[in-house]
């Protein structure tokens, strides 16, 4: 007699069942393990922190546990309690660090960091943050200033100054009249009444004629008079320009046209150095007037310009401009007008060059065409710049062609209507000046543009306190170490440049203004840099962080059902059990 199927017997079939199915299935699951690595404390050493620093350094040694503590700021670095001197907040690099030394991470800030929105979220989310109140306080500043940094000494400077408020009037008032200067150590340069407004950046202008100034390098001091805020130290910024009595850039027009007017204009706009264009009517160059006031300029204070520029355009009849005062040491953009195959000649995208990464983003198909073109073969040592074809057919012909011999750079043009691109505007105005801005920029770093021997030049003349000076490699051959004596009211001392890869140094320095002598291979190289007092981390600015306990800091580890023995020894057993049981109460 057969008995009846036990509830029992029903359970281990479905446990075995259930195994076999979630080992086919194989779910994967993951946990943390808590870490035993040291903690890691990343104290900010930006200079807002500055005014709490006692206070910081307390509490990131309480928090280190026996941990290390690292400082950042425009950079990572090692810990030490010397005040902060960094000029930015950046905490994606000291994060990214922490992340790969392992354990948990805290972050002792003031709140005001640049970078938080390039940070990855989960990044973020991992540090336990602490924050250092920075008290209320009102602020007037100076943001910025925009001029030229090269004029003569007839012409006039004329600087966009930005400035604002911000902050808190909880912690005092700012007086709504002030005074924009520029003074020249003592010396008052030009001054105007201005109102500040309640909050935010607004911009005017000062004038300072550049007779005023001597000549050679000076530092300008563009500040806020009477502004009464709470934080004096970024109510002033500093404005580096040379004087010379002699152009940067010489433009010859013989005859003048459409094309060398709208080369000059954006020339000196976009190289913002001194431009003086002379322009001759008569033919055979013999008899020169000044572009700007059409006053006579007599043959010999045009050569004596032709010979100290830093680069020459020769535009017009090529004979008649080398007659004149043939250019023997500076760059040299020839751009001879007239003749040359009339037709609507299509420029196409660029070739390789040294102009090709500035041209990147032109829409070459919506360019306006040029009005005719010389046709010229280049010899092997010249690089094509642009080409074009007259109505998008047949032989591509050059327009723009660069060519370095020696010392000597040079670079000729010879379509004409480019200015077309100029004249429509939008896209094709941008074309143009980059165009003429590349070509600027590589005529201008040759040792022939920059005069002989110049192998470093400064990034910016003037830099924020607590951010390095940076200085371009603009030598021949690869960047090599150069030794830089400077000169400020410190004192003398000596540095060292050394250059990265990329053609980059960095040398920090205290806020001051510094005269620069870089010696070697045969001559002398000066110049003017200057470390302002500003920084942006005096103004108040609101927390880009906020307080969180971080998150739980550990190793992950995952694993899979079928990583588990214990399911296949408690199916077996199931199987095993539900089998006996069968047997003995004589089911099939």
């Amino acid at each position: 007699m057969q008995r009846r199927l036990t509830a029992g017997l029903a359970a281990l079939r479905v446990l075995g069942c259930g195994i076999l199915l979630l080992l086919i299935w194989n779910p994967v699951s993951s946990r943390t393990t808590a870490s035993k690595a040291s903690p890691v404390v990343l104290l900010d050493a930006s200079l807002s922190m500055a005014g709490r620093w006692r206070a910081a350094l307390d509490t990131a040694r309480a928090l280190a546990h026996g941990g290390v503590i690292w400082r950042f700021g425009a950079q990572v670095a090692a810990f030490d309690t010397a005040p902060p001197e960094d000029g930015a907040s950046r905490l994606a690099p000291a994060l990214a660090a922490a992340a790969a030394h392992g354990g948990p991470v805290v972050v002792v800030t003031d709140g005001v960091l640049s970078d938080v929105a390039s940070i990855a979220p989960d990044l973020l989310e991992r540090p336990r943050i602490v924050l250092l109140d920075r008290p209320p306080f009102p602020d007037a500043f100076i943001a910025g200033i925009d001029g030229l940094h090269r004029v003569m000494a007839t012409d006039t400077i004329h600087l966009t100054v930005t400035y604002g408020t911000a902050g808190t009037p909880r912690g005092g008032t700012v007086k709504r009249n002030a005074t924009l200067a520029a003074d020249l150590g003592a010396r008052r340069l030009a001054s105007r009444t201005i109102v500040l407004p309640d909050s935010g950046i607004v911009s005017s202008e000062l004038v300072v004629p550049a007779s005023r100034l001597p000549a050679g390098w000076s530092a300008l001091e563009v500040k806020l008079v009477d502004a009464a805020d709470s934080e004096p130290r970024d109510d002033a910024r500093l404005f580096v320009v040379e004087v010379s009595a002699i152009p940067s850039v010489v433009v010859l027009a013989a005859p003048p046209d459409w094309d060398l007017r709208f080369l000059a204009r954006t020339l000196a706009d976009v190289a913002r150095v001194p431009l003086r264009m002379f322009i001759a009517t008569e033919p055979g160059a013999t008899h020169w007037h000044d572009a700007v006031t059409l006053a006579a300029v007599p043959a010999g204070e045009v050569k004596s310009a032709v010979l100290a520029a830093r680069l020459v355009v020769q535009g017009g009849d090529p004979a008649a401009l080398e007659r004149l005062a043939p250019v023997t040491a500076g760059a040299v953009l020839r751009w001879p007008t007239g003749g040359g195959e009339s037709g609507d000649w299509y420029v196409d995208a660029p070739p390789p060059s040294p102009l090709a990464p500035g041209l990147v983003d032109v829409a070459w198909d919506s360019l306006p065409p040029l009005a005719s073109l010389v046709a010229t073969t280049p010899d092997s040592a010249s690089t094509v710049v642009l080409t074009a074809r007259r109505a998008r057919r047949g032989q591509e012909l050059p327009v723009v062609v660069l060519s370095e011999r020696g010392l000597l750079r040079r670079a000729g043009i010879v379509g004409s209507g480019l200015y077309r691109w100029a004249f429509r505007g939008g896209a094709s105005a941008e074309a143009y000046r980059a165009l003429v801005a590349g070509m600027a920029d590589w005529l201008l770093t040759g040792e022939g543009g920059r005069g002989k021997g110049e192998r470093a030049t400064p990034v910016e003349l003037a830099v924020a306190n607590g951010l390095p000076v940076e200085w371009r490699w603009t030598g021949t051959g690869a960047p090599r170490d150069l030794t830089v004596a400077l000169s400020g009211a410190r004192g003398e001392r000596r540095d060292t440049l050394r250059f990265d890869g990329s053609g980059r140094a960095a040398l920090h320095l205290p806020p001051g203004v510094y005269r620069y002598t870089i010696a070697g291979g045969g001559s002398q190289e000066r110049g003017m840099v200057a470390v302002e007092t500003y920084s942006d981390e005096w103004r108040p600015a609101r927390p880009t962080v906020m307080l969180q306990a971080g998150t739980v800091d550990g190793q992950l580890k995952t694993s899979s059902m079928r990583s588990r023995w214990w399911l296949y020894v408690l199916a077996i057993a199931a199987f095993a059990t539900e089998w006996a049981w069968r047997r003995r109460q004589g089911l099939p």
